[in-house]
């Protein structure tokens, strides 16, 4: 082999070696703890039967998790001190039900298989999981991934996108964590069983700018629905369906929405009204088996972000605090 031709092999492999990829596995637990995946499954089925908002709570939860310090549990610590990744601003919203999808998850399969599974790879899983459950696509989920030795509310800020982002600011972010714009519309999908509450979009009904109160990109009928859900000063704990139409169901629908100008995020319609994202949006909006495929593979590619294996990290014992 030319010399060049190996360096770049060995750089490659470098590469991989320090973000873990290399390492991960879907038949990581083969022999450890052989039944990892039916016990988390039955975990979260009996939790989506308690409420649905185990859906997306749980997906939430891994993407804030993988987006701050990489798919590593770290936004499931609890800390005395209210100073871990869980208590930063943009994390407060996080459904108690997501932490507690995994946490009786990880209850079940420590009674089983003490000291293997990291909550880590518990939440891997159960988001997978949570899409299947409401009607989304499968796909083998890759493990081995350890826990962080870290969580810090004060490395938040700057780190998840928000819900006024152009593409240009939800790209860039998601080129930061080696993933494409055609990930981030797909996993922008997750949406479809979504939901938020009034204040994160209370802007483009009320106060968009100095020449129009409503945001003229929300269909107007859209526009007065959520005007009766979220009128004026509203209880803030008061939440709205992200799909009004399917809001249970994982499917295309959200893109869908979009066409039609019922995007509940700024950064949601901007995926349509942007020339340059809109043609990913009405291809998902017309043929669902494409999301699908996408999504899976966008999934896969979130999951190794950061993770921690090898010698780095630990296997909590609960998910909720360093061993």
């Amino acid at each position: 082999m030319e010399l060049w031709k190996l360096l770049l092999a060995w750089m490659g492999l470098a590469l991989m070696l320090r973000t873990g990829e290399a390492q991960l596995n879907p038949n990581f637990y083969q022999v450890s703890c052989p039944n990892v995946e039916s016990i988390v499954r039955r975990a979260v089925l009996k939790k989506l039967n308690q409420t649905i908002v185990t859906v997306p709570a749980t997906l939430r939860l891994f993407f804030h998790d993988c987006f701050v310090e990489g798919c590593d549990a770290s936004v499931i610590i609890a800390s005395p001190r209210g100073d871990a990744e869980k208590d930063a601003p943009d994390n407060l919203s996080l459904a108690g039900d997501g932490f507690d999808t995994v946490i009786k998850a990880k209850q079940a399969v420590e009674a089983q298989c003490p000291g293997v599974v990291s909550c880590a790879d518990i939440l891997a899983i159960a988001a997978r999981d949570v899409v299947v459950l409401s009607g989304g696509p499968t796909f083998a989920v890759e493990l081995g991934r350890r826990d962080g030795v870290t969580s810090r509310a004060d490395r938040v800020t700057g780190n998840l996108p928000g819900p006024e982002f152009s593409v240009d600011l939800l790209s860039s972010m998601f080129r930061k964590n080696n993933l494409t714009t055609r990930d981030m519309i797909a996993l922008s999908g997750a949406h479809t069983v979504g939901f938020s509450h009034c204040n994160r979009f209370a802007d483009r009904l009320y106060s968009f700018n100095s020449t129009s109160a409503v945001d003229p990109s929300l269909n107007p009928a859209y526009a007065n629905a959520l005007m009766r859900a979220c009128p004026r000063n509203v209880d803030p704990t008061i939440a709205v369906n992200m799909d009004l139409n399917t809001p249970i169901t994982f499917d295309n629908v959200y893109y869908k929405n979009l066409l039609n100008g019922e995007g509940l995020f700024t950064s949601d319609q901007v995926l349509f009204t942007d020339q340059r994202s809109r043609p990913v949006v009405k291809k998902f909006a017309a043929d669902q088996n494409s999301f699908f495929k996408a999504f899976a593979r966008s999934m896969i590619r979130l999951g190794r972000l950061g993770v921690k294996t090898g010698s780095q990290g630990e296997i909590r014992r609960d998910c909720t605090a360093f061993n």
